[in-house]
């Protein structure tokens, strides 16, 4: 089954087109990081505005990289939530117009369980049921997932992102925009116990999380070195920031699944490209007898990829949508799953 997918949630457009689920034959991607990174984060309007540009042309590259043609397309998908409601309207009427015009299937995909999918492309053998984290700059939640279509929310962060938390940082070091990356590379330096941070617990919530006062923390401390007039070690508190974060996750994800009797574990969202955080993940799960699968980081990030190798198990599950299909900024992906659009 060929499916065509797009992925408009946020600042990137993605276009791919995947075969039965795991076969890539085709995933294109146009960045607008470079004009957010004047404003320091994305701005919806712009964000808007350069998918409805960039949309039209990057489906024509995607079909010719892949090698079919229109008419070889089974069914179409889409990100239709969460996200920017601007970005995300953008890819559904595409998509639906698409679908309308070659009489194929729509299929809606919920972003989340499309960062999820990116594990099957990635590792074909990982079958549910498993554990996943899922973390990026909207999103911390630790997953159940029991089948491809059926999961269960089992903790999630209570305040802010990771992601968004890995940004903010950045952005108080001057680092620009995305600052995961930037903020990865600078802790490579540091001493990653020079600066003590808080690692919350929620009470009776052992696997929610907790990120605004790591964030606050953070910020202080660099403002406080700014008031004084003291050099502050950029390195170090950066790696005490990725441990931090590390420390909040590792743990609970490795308890969750020990509690719940799962024997492998999956990371995915754009945090998941964090050369610690995978790390601390893979050597923790090695200590519990766990099996760990983490996408390269080209896979972590927003792609078209996992929103079509998602699209096939809703397809199987019946998961479609007529002309009505609507955007929507937020859903709980809890509600939806294992329900027909």
């Amino acid at each position: 089954m060929v499916i065509f997918a797009l992925e408009s949630s946020c600042d990137e457009t993605a276009v791919a087109v995947v075969r039965d689920g795991c076969e890539v034959l085709s995933s294109e991607l146009f960045s607008q990081a470079d004009m957010h990174a004047l404003y320091g984060g994305v701005v919806p309007e712009i964000a808007s505005r350069n998918h409805v540009s960039a949309i039209g042309k990057l489906c024509d590259l995607a079909l010719s990289k892949a090698g079919i043609k229109k008419t070889d397309i089974d069914a179409v998908a889409v990100t239709y939530a969460p996200g920017l409601i601007g970005a995300l309207l953008v890819g559904v009427n595409y998509a639906k117009g698409l679908a309308l015009a070659l009489d194929v299937p729509l299929i809606p995909v919920h972003h989340i369980k499309g960062h999820i999918a990116a594990n099957y492309i990635a590792f074909p053998e990982l079958t549910p049921p498993f554990l996943c984290l899922v973390v990026s700059g909207g999103n911390s939640l630790i997953a159940d997932v029991k089948g491809y279509t059926d999961i269960d929310i089992i903790g999630r962060s209570r305040d802010d992102a990771a992601g968004e938390c890995f940004d903010k940082a950045a952005r108080i070091l001057g680092l620009g925009y995305p600052g995961g990356p930037a903020l990865d590379k600078l802790a490579q330096g540091g001493d990653d116990s020079l600066f003590d941070l808080p690692c919350p617990v929620i009470e009776n919530a052992p696997y929610d999380m907790s990120f605004s006062g790591l964030k606050t923390a953070f910020v202080n401390i660099v403002h406080n070195k700014e008031q004084k007039g003291e050099s502050l070690d950029t390195a170090s508190l950066a790696a005490s920031f990725t441990r931090t974060v590390s420390d909040i996750l590792v743990p609970r994800v490795i308890a969750a699944a020990l509690k719940l009797g799962h024997d492998k574990i999956s990371v995915a969202g754009g945090v998941a490209a964090n050369s610690r955080i995978r790390s601390d993940f893979i050597k923790a799960a090695r200590a519990n007898n766990l099996s760990i699968f983490i996408p390269p980081p080209g896979l972590c990030g927003d792609n078209a990829a996992m929103i079509g190798s998602q699209a096939y198990y809703e397809f199987k599950a019946g998961n479609t949508a007529d002309m009505n299909l609507d955007a929507k900024a937020s859903m709980d992906l809890s509600s939806l799953c294992g329900e027909q659009i």
